[in-house]
């Protein structure tokens, strides 16, 4: 990763009895990954975020999954929406604003996001079942949820329709990286100002 004064980067490391979180961002990058969760389904999911939002991830975390799945998941939610909040700054010069519908296969999802300063979910997506596998789907809201009030940022992800509860889940966490990738865009237009009337976003 790229580590200069200008580079918008942000590292974030986070430990608790339960977790252990490290995570390391560039949003000026190329989509480069590497990624160890200890949960296969979910390590695929951030790929896919990583991937699609061109901002390049690092995440390494050792967690309690001898109970379960949902510290891991929560706490690193927490610690990438921190690690971008970062490595946005103050948030001068961005688009700010993006919204996408993404298709994949039979299933179609909107996401909607505003790098607004102000964290927010609203989580529209339902699931015909309780297991992709052995990874619980009430985690991918946990996840976002997590991710939006860490990272503070307003985020919708409505699906429309979908059969394949894999392809569900994918298009949430593709459809939101695609539109951090719009929204984290340096705007020439913006002449390095805060898109807000306000003058602040943080």
């Amino acid at each position: 990763m790229a580590d200069t004064a200008a580079a918008r980067t942000g590292s974030v490391s986070r430990k608790t009895n339960e977790t252990s979180v490290s995570v390391a961002v560039n949003l000026d990058g190329t989509g480069t990954g590497k990624i160890s969760t200890g949960i296969g389904f979910f390590d695929h999911m951030l790929d896919q975020l990583c991937r699609h939002s061109l901002i390049d991830m690092e995440i390494e975390v050792q967690g309690d999954l001898h109970i379960d799945d949902h510290h891991t998941v929560e706490d690193t939610g927490i610690a990438i929406g921190q690690a971008i909040s970062r490595a946005l700054g103050d948030r001068r010069g961005i688009a700010r604003y993006a919204s996408l519908d993404l298709a994949m296969d039979e299933t179609m999802t909107k996401a909607a996001v505003d790098l607004s300063g102000r964290p927010f979910l609203v989580w529209n997506v339902e699931f015909s079942s309780p297991k992709i596998g052995s990874f619980d789907t009430e985690l991918v809201r946990e996840f976002f949820q997590a991710f939006a009030q860490n990272a503070g940022v307003t985020l919708h992800i409505f699906n429309y329709y979908g059969a394949n509860n894999h392809h569900i889940a994918e298009t949430c966490f593709k459809s939101v990286a695609r539109c951090l990738r719009a929204a984290t865009e340096i705007d020439p237009r913006q002449a390095n100002r805060v898109p807000s009337t306000k003058g602040t976003l943080v």
